[in-house]
């Protein structure tokens, strides 16, 4: 039976959550090539199952298989994607680094890269919808080395229609929530960089039959926000706790239409936000009256997977009860 998520201040993860142990020795497993692609899926599962728990267990409305099967966003899908080869380890910030992919010959689909894994997450989800999560394109060729194409514009562009493929795989298979995740996109927060992420979201999105959204985190978003309300979007998920909220007043002054990623959860920090600290952060956003509270979706700021599992399990309860309370508090029956 499906899930009845409430009618507003729905309550959603971005994707990534901490690593269990299931999912470390089956990456480790298939990066030494001691386990199939197919093994490697069946493997995760009681990981991706302990996820689904904890999600349910603090009443998250819209989950994730919290990405267990992907080491790295990039590197995850240039390693299944034909023309990409290996590369070497870049420095990504502190003590974290990632091997960056090379486009050696243009980009193919080879076949579903992530579908397997949101399928599971279906199957065990009771009813409550699942995300179905990709890197985007304008990210993907980012944090790649290009050796093929030599013209950006050619090879994000490229990257988007190989992608489509993943993202037609999701809506027929019933994915009625696609995420195309862009962090890469606020490091370069330009007028002509937005013209370019619209085309590559515009070859990604159109005709597709599900509700679609982009999440993009940490940068100077507010530079480039008057140019992402034109883009062929449902919602945008932005990171709003690290950054002090200073995102808010742009909202208003660009008036913001679309539905809300609303992150409340700083996925950098131990600490623990209280139920309190929470329902202030979300009333910081109704006081200013841009959006319905039915276009806001609260969620933590990025993905949870530097958190230690317990830590990041009671940000997500108090992250839902403050949002029930909110909803009451509202008039809104759950």
């Amino acid at each position: 039976m499906a899930y009845k998520l409430p009618k507003a201040l729905v309550t959603t993860v971005v994707g990534s959550y901490p690593k269990m142990p299931e999912a470390l020795d089956a990456i480790r497993r298939r990066k030494k090539g001691e386990i199939t692609e197919e093994e490697l899926h069946e493997l995760v599962k009681p990981a991706i199952r302990k996820v689904v728990a904890d999600y349910l267990e603090a009443g998250v409305d819209i989950i994730s298989d919290g990405e267990q099967s992907r080491e790295d966003m990039v590197a995850y899908f240039a390693e299944r994607l034909g023309g990409y080869e290996p590369g070497d380890w870049v420095r990504v910030f502190d003590n974290v680094y990632f091997r960056k992919p090379i486009a050696v010959s243009k980009l193919s689909y080879k076949g579903p890269m992530a579908v397997m894994d949101w399928e599971y997450t279906v199957s065990i989800s009771m009813g409550h919808p699942v995300k179905a999560i990709i890197t985007g394109p304008y990210t993907m060729v980012d944090w790649s080395f290009d050796l093929a194409y030599g013209d950006r514009r050619e090879f994000i562009l490229d990257m988007a229609r190989v992608l489509r493929r993943e993202l037609e795989e999701f809506v027929k298979r019933g994915a009625r929530y696609v995420q195309v995740d862009e962090p890469a996109f606020s490091t370069r927060p330009y007028p002509e960089e937005a013209e370019l992420l619209k085309e590559a979201l515009t070859i990604l999105f159109k005709g597709l039959d599900a509700k679609r959204i982009v999440h993009i985190c940490f940068g100077r978003i507010e530079l480039v926000l008057e140019h992402l309300l034109d883009m062929p979007v449902d919602q945008f998920d932005f990171e709003f706790k690290n950054s002090g909220f200073k995102l808010l007043p742009y909202l208003k002054e660009y008036s913001y239409d679309k539905e809300l990623g609303y992150g409340v959860i700083d996925v950098h920090s131990l600490r623990v936000e209280s139920v309190d600290e929470i329902k202030k952060d979300i009333e910081r956003l109704l006081k200013l009256d841009i959006i319905p509270p039915e276009k806001i979706y609260i969620d933590p700021d990025c993905g949870l997977k530097r958190l230690p599992r317990e830590i990041a399990k009671k940000k997500l309860a108090n992250m839902v009860e403050a949002a029930r309370q909110v909803r009451r508090e509202l008039g809104y029956e759950d």
